[in-house]
């Protein structure tokens, strides 16, 4: 397990999207304690206090994996944060918001933002992913245009170590890779975990509130919903958002 730390970048992923990542060792874990400008998804801004959270990008090359199954790679680390955080919060179970954000009690805990590089041969293969992940930690007092955030601390009332709940936290997500590797089923059990599941909810579809239910994910990743009117739909993750 290689972990490289700094104390302050702008934003690990660019950091990381700037290396030549075919020289960079397989499952090395770029770990910064400030990120002055740290990218979320849909390209917004990922708020973390100075050394209060965990803020770091985990460099793969999971060229065992083909382009069109790259979502397995979501599913595998969305699991892995799930078998992290779950000992540490008793009674609340972790959830994953499609595609990969956790929460826990209705409030957001951690985001990822995961970007690869695909060799260019007509049967494409994944050559490196960059996997940003942004946990909170320590952090209790957060921006007021932050949509309900939580952290560790929150939850537990208690204060943390950053460094060996990374190292743990990273455990869990080399266990999960390994089964990855080894062409494990992520499927069922990410769905097992998935936020509103089974649900009617209210979204924003193209512009359009519909209610909608959740019924799964296809093996692109797209979410897959029937609306209250019957209509059957496949979104990807600009298409849609929960309201």
């Amino acid at each position: 397990m290689n972990i490289v730390r700094f104390d302050s970048l702008e934003s690990t992923n660019k950091y990381c999207e700037a290396l030549d990542l075919a020289e960079v060792e397989d499952f090395t874990c770029y770990w910064a304690l400030e990120q002055t400008a740290g990218i979320g998804q849909r390209g917004n801004h990922w708020e973390a206090a100075p050394g209060m959270n965990l803020t770091f990008s985990l460099v793969l090359q999971p060229s065992f994996l083909p382009a069109d199954r790259q979502f397995k790679l979501t599913e595998a680390l969305s699991l892995a944060l799930v078998d992290f955080l779950s000992p540490f919060t008793f009674h609340l179970s972790p959830f994953i918001k499609w595609p990969n954000d956790i929460y826990i009690d209705g409030k957001k805990i951690c985001g990822t933002l995961i970007s690869t590089r695909l060799t260019s041969h007509h049967s494409s293969l994944i050559t490196s992913a960059v996997c940003g992940i942004g946990l909170n930690i320590n952090q209790s007092k957060f921006p007021d245009w932050i949509p309900n955030p939580t952290s560790l601390a929150l939850l537990t009332g208690k204060r943390y170590d950053l460094e060996p709940l990374l190292r743990q936290l990273l455990s869990c997500m080399e266990k999960r890779y390994k089964e990855l590797k080894s062409g494990h089923d992520t499927e069922p059990e990410y769905l097992s975990h998935l936020l509103n599941l089974g649900t009617r909810a209210r979204y924003i579809y193209n512009k359009e509130e519909i209610v909608a239910t959740i019924t799964g994910v296809d093996p692109y990743g797209r979410l897959l919903l029937t609306v209250d009117d019957g209509r059957n739909i496949c979104c990807g993750m600009k298409e849609i958002s929960l309201i």
